[in-house]
């Protein structure tokens, strides 16, 4: 199963150097950032914005709302989860 995880934009790129037409996205979730092609987003994305990230490309954009909503209920789940005390691979 895939999970596709809400991430703060913060900070466009263009790999052509045309920043008019921005292909990459500085992204951020609880302090993890990576860069995401913005390739399959249903539009680009601005600063602060957040979008839906998934295998390194952003693929639909949230309103704060949204995005804030999505991740607490991801928390919550995770604390739902069994824990066994052991570490996994």
């Amino acid at each position: 199963m895939c999970l596709a995880i809400p991430m703060q934009v913060k900070k466009l790129k263009s790999i052509f150097g045309d920043l008019a037409d921005p292909q990459v996205a500085v992204v951020d979730a609880d302090g993890m950032k990576k860069e995401v092609r913005l390739d399959l987003a249903d539009r680009i994305p601005e600063i602060g914005d957040y979008v839906i990230v998934h295998a390194g490309f952003a693929i639909h954009t949230l309103t704060e709302e949204e995005a804030l909503t999505n991740l607490e209920l991801m928390r919550e789940m995770a604390e739902a989860m069994p824990y066994d005390g052991e570490e996994t691979p």
